[in-house]
């Protein structure tokens, strides 16, 4: 287990996203209604940055800047064209009041 902390707690309250460094990659933390879900910040169509795009609070989907292709942040999975592959979703704790993300 590789736990990169994140933040504290409050300060990923409901609603936001906190990109973070993780080696060669950076990940896309989110806290959508109340659970922490992180992604790969990388969309599968084109590899061009994906967290940088809009996302639905409610639906904890984020819509790819660049051509609109929407992944579930609970997996990682695409919900529509063009991307046809997942993204990598990695596990997130939260330990002392601090958001971690399990990258390895």
């Amino acid at each position: 287990m590789a736990l990169i902390d994140v933040c504290p707690v409050e300060e990923l309250p409901p609603g936001t996203m906190k990109l973070v460094p993780a080696g060669a990659i950076t990940v896309g933390v989110y806290n959508c209604a109340g659970g922490y879900y992180a992604i790969e910040d990388r969309c599968s169509h084109d590899d061009g940055p994906l967290c940088e795009g809009d996302w639905d609070r409610e639906t904890c989907v984020v819509v790819c800047p660049r051509h609109g292709a929407n992944f579930d942040l609970r997996s990682g999975r695409p919900l529509t064209l063009p991307a046809y592959e997942p993204v990598e979703a990695f596990p997130v704790v939260v330990e002392d009041g601090y958001v971690k993300v399990d990258v390895a």
